[in-house]
């Protein structure tokens, strides 16, 4: 049989295109991403980036830290601790000590995220001076080059000239004072060097929870966001895990319908060797073996690929930002052995089921079924089909009546079409007939045959229409399910802001906020009602081990219910005060009256009582707390209400004169709506493009595989119509017809199953109260099947043409 697979293979290679190119890029794709998954999991530690030159830091710990029976806990604290005056004072007896603060800047038209500095600290990093020299006075500063000697800022520390430069290190846009004008501006001090040995700073630092002493490569965490890297290469890790198993899934989808459809062309071959005594074992074990041939070349081919993308995929991830800069890829040898085998493991899968309908015909039905197309539909497919069709059905059903929210989360939405992309692929065959009479019905209507040859070719042809339809159905549906989804929740979320906010006006800070002088300049406008937050986190513990983070928000509570309408289930803003909070229904305790405990966003340990529950919503609603359980956190956002009979004209012009002298900005209601809504992050929409690009790409490939080797084994049809009067532009309009028409019947049949997916996350939305409106993705739907129909017409009608320039009269005496 092997021998008889290798020869098929050299004899009708044209055949093995098609699943060969569909197999090694899928094999080249799972080469590539298993190398950058490999790099992610190998990255390099990163080492200390600001204090690189320093022996011994001191900061304030940053660090939660909550035993639970099954081990400690930890999480990034929002507010650390500063260091207390008695602390520095004792550590200055040790040796000499240079006192660090970080604290933000906003300069008309510099860096978005630009933190100020002592100029003591510059030489920790080290940063050098490579243009004019230190700073002396308070008006002077020192930039990380992305300001000129001798130019002169406006801050909101006030005017200042730069007379001097240092080479920027990558990793933070700073401006630097002198050490008395840093202490003014920022009198707290975040972290201490100390020119003395670690054992004698311990010493001296004793048991103090509250404080870390960073020694060699610990002194990392003394940088700006020391986790970032970390949460970078977990966001790339996630993306490309989940553009893996989608490639997986697509991969076995085109290639097992690819191999079905090439039984299918070849069931005269295969009838004769019935005829002449191959058993179906023997005639399955051939279909196997070319399988196995395909298999290991693709996957070796696939491995090449894949060696040469994945250095390719790290450059891309690194320049826009979604990995380190550093990102590169590794030696890891796993990946390849992964691919390789994944690929040889999904040729034999593909042929599976086509080995089986290739050995299953008796010897006296052979040249009956290699003449006539059987009916497409079996028995195994009427069950898988249905069943996993009642599956999807049934696990829908189930989650919107007992967890809705969980319908909302990234990984179930982006699993869930997998299960109705199937089952509509193995249903195809019941579902073209009516399709194509749908979609072909009006050009039927039209004077001329063409438009009833149309639907009767693409209805007739069953199968050969359900293997074109299924690789346009797997990208339909991907791009409505997902991008639709995300486009939903968007909605969404922006309906809930809108809905919450009642203030007229809103102004917004940088990373510094805004100082009790600045929000009295607000509270001073005539004709103003002011609700002054401020950004934190609480913690909590449920169910004994999970340390669960919650964002919240600081306010006044009687300020809070004149400019905010929360989506309370239960209780009343008014009962807010500083021994209690409000929570959502997603918290594990979540009764007005109970208490809680909680850690507030310094690590503070609190038992709270609970004044207000909120509805879940899109799952983002937050928490609510009082200004005296947010220590540390700066107010960034002013809500304004006008009072009645108020001037809004005055009113604005005054308001946006206190943002103005504060730093911020003043937005209407809907200016605010716009720029805070919920966007998908970059990571997720670059995994979704990503996952939508492979899939196009395996469908173009299968589109072009299917639709070359039908319209090639259609020469005699093709000759006939010609015989029979028709012109050559006739014959290849049908044929550019049919096409399209199959194209279309996988478009709707990929939107059926968008919808079912949309109609589940709008239904989840319903119960959970958070409103908004299903968003269909019309330019990715309209685009995508415009590519498909792009390359199927192509793809047949240019094999049409080339059968075409034979005679008619040669062509007609060709035997099936």
């Amino acid at each position: 049989m092997l021998t008889a697979a290798l020869h098929t293979a050299r004899t009708r290679w044209a055949a093995f295109v098609g699943s060969f190119v569909a197999l090694a890029l899928g094999v080249g794709l799972i080469a590539t991403m298993g190398l950058a998954l490999a790099a992610t999991l190998d990255a390099p530690e990163r080492g200390p980036e600001r204090f690189a030159r320093a022996s011994v830091v001191v900061k304030g710990n940053d660090t939660l830290r909550v035993p639970t029976p099954v081990g400690d806990r930890t999480r990034t604290l929002a507010h650390p601790r500063p260091l207390t005056p008695e602390l520095v004072h004792r550590l200055a007896g040790l040796g000499p000590t240079t006192e660090d603060r970080s604290f933000p800047v906003r300069v008309h038209g510099g860096p978005k995220q630009l933190v100020g500095h002592p100029w003591s600290v510059a030489a920790f990093a080290p940063y050098t001076l490579d243009a004019g020299r230190a700073p002396n006075a308070d008006d002077e500063v020192v930039t990380t080059g992305w300001a000129r000697p001798g130019a002169r800022l406006t801050t909101d520390r006030g005017p200042v000239t730069v007379v001097g430069t240092v080479t920027g290190r990558g990793f933070e846009d700073a401006v630097f004072w002198t050490d008395t004008r840093a202490a003014r501006l920022s009198p707290a001090v975040d972290q201490l060097v100390v020119a003395a040995g670690p054992a004698a700073v311990r010493a001296a630092v004793g048991r103090d929870p509250g404080v870390r002493v960073l020694t060699g490569r610990d002194l990392r965490y003394a940088d700006p966001d020391p986790e970032r890297d970390a949460e970078a290469l977990l966001a790339v890790n996630a993306l490309l895990g989940t553009a893996g198993g989608i490639t997986g899934f697509v991969s076995v989808f085109v290639v097992a319908s690819a191999f079905a459809f090439a039984v299918a062309q070849r069931r005269k071959e295969f009838a004769l060797l019935r005829t002449v005594g191959a058993t179906p074992g023997q005639v399955r074990r051939m279909v196997y073996a070319e399988a196995l041939v395909l298999g290991a070349v693709a996957s070796a081919a696939g491995c090449l690929l894949g060696a040469y993308g994945a250095p390719l995929l790290a450059r891309r991830l690194a320049e826009d930002g979604t990995a380190p800069h550093w990102f590169a890829i590794g030696d890891a040898s796993w990946p390849y052995h992964l691919a390789f085998w994944t690929g040889l493991l999904v040729a034999l899968a593909g042929a599976v089921a086509a080995s089986w309908r290739a050995g299953r015909v008796r010897p006296g039905e052979a040249l009956r079924e290699a003449a006539a197309e059987t009916k497409a539909m079996t028995p195994a497919r009427w069950v898988f089909g249905a069943g996993l069709l009642l599956a999807g059905l049934g696990t829908l059903a189930h989650a919107l009546t007992t967890d809705p929210s969980d319908l909302l989360h990234r990984k179930t939405y982006t699993s869930r079409p997998m299960l109705f992309i199937v089952a509509f692929a193995l249903l195809a065959p019941v579902l073209v007939r009516p399709l194509v009479r749908i979609v072909a019905g009006l050009p039927a209507r039209l004077p001329g045959a063409g438009g009833m040859l149309v639907r009767e070719n693409a209805a007739a042809g069953i199968r050969r229409t359900a293997a074109v339809a299924a690789p346009v159905l797997v990208t339909v549906a991907l791009a409505g399910s997902l991008l639709g989804t995300t486009a939903t929740l968007e909605e969404a979320r922006a309906e809930k802001i809108r809905q919450r906010t009642t203030a007229d006006f809103v102004i917004t800070g940088g990373p510094g906020g805004f100082g009790p002088a600045a929000v009295e300049r607000v509270r001073a406008v005539p004709g103003t009602q002011v609700s002054a937050t401020a950004a934190t986190e609480l913690h909590v513990l449920e169910e004994g081990v999970a340390l669960i983070r919650s964002d919240a928000r600081a306010a006044d509570p009687g300020a809070l219910a004149r400019t905010a309408d929360l989506p309370l289930v239960a209780g009343r803003v008014a009962d807010l005060d500083d021994g209690s909070v409000i929570v959502t229904e997603e918290w594990e305790r979540h009764t007005v009256g109970s208490t809680v405990d909680v850690r507030l966003g310094d690590g503070t340990p609190r038992t709270l009582r609970i004044a207000a529950v909120m509805s879940i919503g899109t799952g983002n609603n937050g928490a609510y707390v009082t200004p005296a359980n947010a220590p540390g956190a700066p107010v960034d956002r002013i809500d304004v209400r006008l009072a009645p009979g108020a001037d809004t004209a005055t009113a604005a012009t005054g308001l946006a004169d206190a943002a103005r002298q504060a730093g911020g900005t003043l937005l209407t209601r809907e200016q605010w709506v716009t720029d805070s809504s919920p966007r998908t992050k970059r990571t997720t929409r670059t995994g979704f493009l990503l996952v939508l690009g492979i899939a196009l790409l395996y469908t173009g490939t299968a589109l072009a595989n299917t639709l070359v080797t039908a319209t090639s084994d259609r020469a005699r049809e093709l000759a006939l119509l010609r015989l029979a009067g028709a012109t050559r532009g006739q014959v290849l309009r049908l044929v550019a017809g049919e096409s399209l028409t199959v194209v279309l019947v996988g478009a709707a049949t990929g939107a059926l199953v968008a919808a079912l997916n949309l109609a589940g996350i709008h239904g989840a939305l319903r119960l959970l109260d958070a409103g908004g409106t299903i968003v269909v993705p019309w330019d990715a739907l309209g685009a995508t099947t415009a590519a498909c129909a792009a390359v199927a017409v192509v793809s047949a009608v240019v094999p049409a043409a080339l059968c075409l320039r034979r005679r008619a009269v040669d062509l007609a005496g060709l035997r099936d």
